[in-house]
């Protein structure tokens, strides 16, 4: 248990307080950790892991986790740090993305020991004497210390009503669970602190607020996010895993392992102090034995291996056509590299297209199927074209 806290305790970067959760660990209580979720982006990267193996941590320790998924809360939408109103959700868009993030952070959380509740439960049921008694709670002082908020409002940008809501609402879920742990990226440590001061206005224990780092991504700038395409997702294939953990950059491989796999710090000084290429190799070989089979990794790193020598790999796909011959941007359309003429032509313009290995440029051109033909896009993207 104890070498499992300090794991937690590694990855944090603020504790509210290290000597409250010392009292709630030391108190033999089984503890309500919570973490709340946006429905709004269900498709999860390994930055979305730092705090999911934070919670399985916790697991491990004997601790109930509640994963709330803010269905209400999404219907309001959040900008945290943006400069623009989130757009508000659906029901039914809450609903469908709350599923598909279940079943992805259940890659790392145990399924038979995580329960999930939805915040419409109860912030639906309020009446408006009870959002009144809420508001009253917090002032508006208080509220305009967010940052995002501040900033918005003294920029003369539209900040609405309902969003000045929203950390009281993510606030009161704490209230509604009696959490006793909440986690979050930093990004949050605002709304997880008004849920801590929320519990003690309704005459609760407050919960002990824990933030931890924002991922940076693959460009080595931003923090991790599909819309940026840095990132590395839970559900990419092995090799796509193994393809983007070598694009890491140098000076933030150190942090990947630190936040995103439980070695231990002599373990990760050991690879680290090493060649940096192995070193790349050996964080794809942990995310590989993570979220995927083990069993592969040799496959995939051969795999990976033969493209960056400019090869062309063994067991590719196959597609069967019966024309004699077809024009490259028909073609590329027909094995689905493509989904319009412009987009085909595009890829031959931008030299991304090889046909047997040799770099395709006339967008007119006809290929021959008398012979199989491997067509290639990008460095890993491969079709055999058979007859």
């Amino acid at each position: 248990m104890n070498n499992e806290l300090e794991i937690i305790k590694r990855k944090a970067v603020q504790i509210f307080s290290k000597e409250d959760l010392d009292k709630k660990i030391n108190s033999g209580k089984k503890l309500t950790i919570k973490l709340g979720a946006d429905p709004s982006r269900p498709d999860l990267h390994i930055g979305h892991s730092v705090v999911l193996r934070v919670l399985k941590g916790f697991q491990d320790m004997g601790h109930e986790v509640v994963f709330v998924v803010g269905d209400f809360t999404g219907m309001i939408g959040d900008p945290s740090g943006k400069s623009k109103t989130r757009p508000a959700l659906t029901f039914e868009q809450t609903r469908e993305s709350a599923k598909s993030y279940f079943e992805q952070a259940t890659k790392i959380l145990d399924k038979n020991k995580t329960k999930i509740v939805f915040n419409s439960e109860w912030l639906s049921k309020m009446n408006f004497e009870d959002v009144i008694k809420l508001t009253s709670k917090y002032t508006v002082a208080r509220i305009m210390e967010r940052d995002d908020f501040k900033n918005r409002f003294e920029n003369n940008l539209p900040l609405s009503m309902h969003e000045l809501l929203y950390p009281l609402m993510q606030g009161y879920d704490s209230v509604h669970l009696n959490a006793d742990i909440e986690i979050g990226g930093t990004d949050q440590t605002f709304n997880l602190l008004v849920g801590r001061e929320l519990q003690k206005d309704y005459g609760k224990e407050p919960q002990v607020v824990m933030t931890f780092p924002l991922l940076v991504g693959l460009d080595g700038k931003e923090k991790m996010s599909k819309s940026l395409d840095n990132y590395i997702g839970l559900t990419d294939t092995p090799f796509e895993k193994f393809e983007k953990s070598m694009k890491i950059p140098d000076e933030v491989l150190r942090e990947y392992f630190e936040l995103t796999t439980d070695l231990p710090n002599d373990k990760i000084d050991e690879i680290m102090n090493g060649d940096i290429r192995e070193a790349h190799i050996a964080f794809a070989k942990e995310l590989i034995r993570m979220y995927d089979d083990i069993n592969v990794f040799d496959d995939v790193k051969e795999r990976y291996m033969k493209i960056a020598k400019g090869e062309i790999p063994q067991n590719i796909e196959k597609v069967k056509i019966e024309e004699n011959e077809l024009n490259i941007c028909d073609l590329l359309i027909k094995i689905g590299f493509a989904n319009s003429k412009s987009e085909a032509k595009r890829m031959i313009l931008g030299n991304g297209i090889k046909i047997n290995g040799k770099v395709v440029t006339d967008i007119n051109i006809k290929i021959s199927f008398e012979n199989d033909v491997v067509v290639q896009f990008g460095k890993n993207k491969f079709k055999q074209v058979i007859k």
